[in-house]
């Protein structure tokens, strides 16, 4: 199994913004220099964690992205489960006729070693995974 580059860099996006006090708003292009990730593509990533109530944003002068949740309110399970296109593991398992038909009983193994990762992912927040809270290089002293 292997994470998409949109999880991994919406969970960058998450750690990074996490790293900074609350209050503090970061913009698209701080993040984006910072995590040295293209802008346009970090900008998708920030609309749908911002759809899914994960981080908020805000526009023009005093804008910027902020956490929409506390640290332990946000777990990488749930980041993973709203970035993640599929969770197919192998073909079979998106809907595609296999060859082997019933003579096969691997999906439910791999159906239960998936549960049991996200299950792993869903008892580790945001605030088991940043070491320190800090706001440098943001607007400081903006209410959330």
């Amino acid at each position: 199994m292997r994470l998409t580059q949109f999880t991994d860099y919406a969970i960058r996006l998450l750690i990074w913004l996490a790293d900074h006090e609350p209050g503090c708003r970061i913009t698209i292009g701080e993040s984006a220099a910072f995590l040295d990730i293209p802008i346009n593509h970090l900008t998708k990533i920030a609309h749908r964690l911002a759809r899914e109530n994960l981080l908020r944003s805000s526009r023009g002068r005093s804008g910027g992205l902020w956490l929409a949740r506390r640290l332990g309110e946000i777990t990488v399970g749930e980041v993973i489960r709203v970035t993640e296109p599929d969770f197919a593991l192998v073909a079979c398992m998106a809907g595609q006729a296999c060859s082997l038909g019933e003579r096969c009983k691997l999906v439910p193994s791999l159906d239960a070693a998936l549960a049991a990762f996200l299950q792993v992912m869903d008892g580790i927040t945001l605030e088991d995974i940043v070491l320190e809270r800090r706001c440098v290089g943001a607007s400081v002293g903006q209410t959330v």
